[in-house]
């Protein structure tokens, strides 16, 4: 019986040698992972990630953020790196990595064996050792852990590819979030000067009036035209206030930090025509959603042949075990030398597995394929918005806005001639300013696209929906 003692007492060990050490350095590392995510940010937006663990790194970020936005009028490339360092919700997006990593390190680590030893004195024969070992789900951890594991980097990479997903969308909400709010204050200020030239006609219709000079009916039409734009002014004011408020959400700020400024006006067209021909390929290179879900088919794949091959352990319980006891005179007594329990459910056929395997595998695979026809016909798409809307912009600033500008010149001249009235000089400037307006807002619908262009190339699943 001494001879199964050094079996039982190294099983345990051995079980804890077969460990990877490897995997549980990479998955047990601080911010396992998160390298993966702050490389593929740079690549994706241009701007550093940050996953801050501790009260001194929440606080380290928040003074770099106020140093970066305090008072300052912040472009968008800024505002995209503010975000990806301070919006807690991506925080807790990377804390779901972390939470993955964990998973990874514990299917390393495998099942701990448990070692009881005993010694006492047994009956009134007097003195005598007793040994007793017992080794619980030891043989079943062997036999799977390879494959677990597997699994569990699966997984892992999943996590990594969805919180650079997280990360990529975060920075593409942030962007238009931006142009949006940037555009909504050049909307103001274009219908502020409109209103500035409206009240001047305002005050000289209410002086002619006084005068006899102009009827009532005249007067009425001054003043509702600079009464309709006082309440289009009053409403850019409050959309870019909203605005703004989204963008300061996004970008994780609140109490003293919300003390920043956005440009009057958006950036002018780029000289030349925009666009990715190349959008479709760079999509199937780069959209983390389809790397996820090719993970998911290897998922999948490992899950099932893992099951497969060891179904007839699945519901095992081993438990091997060993006691000797020797009494004063001599004499040798085994009481208990193995036990072994096998569980094995009648009803778990190879051909369900086989079944279960191959519908589970073909569900992924043409989700997968679904995926990508989606996401060429979107990268398809982007392109197209983005020369389109860059075209339609650049007509409205080439073609109609000067026309309009010609229109407005003309009538200035010809109420300083005294040739038109003052109405029919503020119903030109009414035209003047929805050109304007119109002008601005293709400019907008441009910047929007090359967002949505980068947006979709990288994928990624939004961090909340627009307002």
């Amino acid at each position: 019986m001494t001879g199964l003692k050094p079996v039982v007492l190294l099983l345990p060990l051995l079980v804890a040698a077969c460990a990877d050490q490897a995997t549980i350095a990479t998955a047990s590392a601080p911010r396992a992972g998160f390298s993966f995510v702050t490389d593929g940010s740079r690549r994706a937006t241009g701007a550093d990630s940050a996953w801050n663990q501790s009260a001194a790194e929440v606080a380290a970020t928040e003074a770099r953020v106020r140093g970066l936005i305090a008072g300052k009028t912040i472009g968008p490339d800024t505002a995209v790196q503010v975000a990806l360092m301070n919006n807690r919700g991506l925080q807790a997006a990377y804390a779901g990595l972390g939470l993955s990593a964990a998973d990874l390190w514990e299917a390393a680590i495998g099942t701990p064996a448990s070692l009881e030893l005993s010694l006492g004195t047994i009956g009134e024969a007097g003195l005598a050792r007793s040994l007793e070992a017992t080794i619980t789900g030891a043989i079943l951890d062997l036999a799977t852990r390879n494959s677990r594991t597997s699994i569990a980097e699966t997984h892992f990479r999943q996590a990594q590819f969805e919180a650079l997903g997280e990360t990529v969308a975060l920075a593409a909400e942030t962007r238009r979030a931006w142009i949006d709010a940037v555009a909504a204050f050049e909307a103001a200020a274009l219908i502020a000067r409109t209103q500035n030239t409206a009240d001047a006609a305002s005050e000289l219709a209410a002086e002619l009036g006084r005068t006899g000079a102009m009827n009532r009916a005249d007067q009425a039409r001054e003043h509702v035209f600079t009464a309709e734009l006082a309440a289009e002014r009053a409403d850019a004011r409050l959309e870019a206030q909203l605005a703004k408020e989204r963008l300061t959400r996004l970008m994780g700020l609140w109490e003293a930090d919300i003390d920043f400024y956005v440009p009057d006006a958006l950036p002018s067209l780029p000289g030349r025509q925009p666009g990715r021909s190349d959008a479709e390929r760079l999509a199937m290179q780069h959209r983390t959603d389809l790397a996820v879900s090719r993970l998911e088919l290897e998922a999948v794949a490992k899950e099932y042949r893992l099951e497969h091959a060891t179904r007839m352990l699945s519901d095992i319980e081993i438990v091997a075990g060993a006691e000797a006891t020797r009494s004063d005179d001599g004499d040798t007594e085994t009481e208990r030398v193995l036990d072994a329990s096998l569980e094995i459910p009648i009803y778990d056929t190879g051909r369900l597995v086989s079944r279960r395997a191959e519908l589970a595998y073909m569900r992924a695979a043409h989700e997968l394929a679904q995926q990508a026809v989606d996401a060429r016909s979107e990268a398809r798409s982007a392109h197209a918005a983005v020369t389109g809307k860059y075209r339609i912009a650049r007509h409205w600033r080439d073609e109609v806005l000067p026309l309009r500008r010609e229109i407005d010149a003309e009538a200035l001249r010809s109420y300083n001639g005294m040739l038109t009235s003052t109405f029919e000089l503020l119903s030109d400037a009414r035209d003047g300013l929805d050109a304007q307006l119109s002008t601005a807002e293709a400019k907008a619908d441009y910047w929007r696209a090359e967002a949505d262009l980068a947006a979709v190339i990288w994928g990624g699943s939004s961090m909340g929906d627009s307002e």
